[in-house]
């Protein structure tokens, strides 16, 4: 008697599959992130630099404008504003009658007219208007110099510190707007002059846009000439 036997059916054992491991970032990409965050702080630092930098100018825009340090010197020098066919502007002629109180307060012999003129002024020139108005106010001929061909404050200082070599000027009175007045004394330190800042009498009431604007043209003015960046439009002057 045979037994019919059956073999178990075999069993086939599977390897579990390997769950494919999370990926992380690739070497660039984590090269660039890095660079990412670099660049925004440089950029940080570089935002709080400039920031640093303008609140630091304007505190000393601020300081030497309400500072009038006007002693006795061998000249008074009055930096050039508009004129009108021959008649000084609102602000050149405050900035005259400033000149001709520092005059009879005896602060210096000379008085110096600084500016000169365009195409479209008919042969005047900043300069000239400001040295006849000196004359009708009682400054005698010989004790005032006009400069008649600079165009903006840079070349006014220029011709200015040759007028004083000329003349063995060693102290200067410098008179403008008070804003002005920092980017001129630091234009005369640097071509080798001694001066003391003037600023002349306010005009009426300055509302808060205007004087803010003044402040933002100086401020940016004498960055642009630190950066030894020559616009000749912001260079010149604001005062009209």
């Amino acid at each position: 008697m045979s037994m019919d036997s059956t073999s178990p059916p075999k069993r086939r054992f599977r390897l579990p599959k390997r769950r494919p491991k999370p990926r992380g970032p690739s070497a660039a990409k984590r090269r660039k992130a890095g660079a990412g965050v670099w660049l925004r702080r440089l950029l940080g630092v570089l935002l709080l630099a400039v920031l640093g930098w303008f609140v630091w100018l304007y505190l000393q825009i601020d300081a030497v404008a309400g500072h009038d340090g006007a002693r006795p010197a061998d000249a008074i020098a009055v930096f050039g504003a508009a004129e009108y066919g021959g008649r000084p502007s609102p602000v050149l002629h405050a900035r005259l009658d400033h000149a001709v109180e520092l005059y009879r307060e005896q602060m210096a012999p000379l008085v110096i007219t600084l500016g000169g003129g365009s195409d479209l002024d008919k042969g005047m020139t900043e300069g000239g208007v400001g040295r006849d108005y000196l004359l009708a106010n009682g400054v005698p001929y010989d004790r005032i110099v006009a400069e008649t061909h600079s165009v903006d404050t840079e070349q006014q200082v220029r011709r200015l510190a040759e007028i004083a070599r000329e003349r063995r000027l060693r102290r200067i009175v410098v008179v403008s707007d008070g804003t002005h007045l920092f980017r001129v004394r630091k234009l005369c330190q640097d071509a080798g002059l001694t001066v003391y800042t003037s600023p002349r009498g306010t005009l009426g009431h300055i509302d808060d846009y205007d004087l803010a604007l003044r402040y933002f043209h100086e401020m940016l003015s004498y960055t642009l000439l630190r950066l030894h960046l020559n616009f000749g439009w912001l260079h010149g002057r604001v005062d009209a």
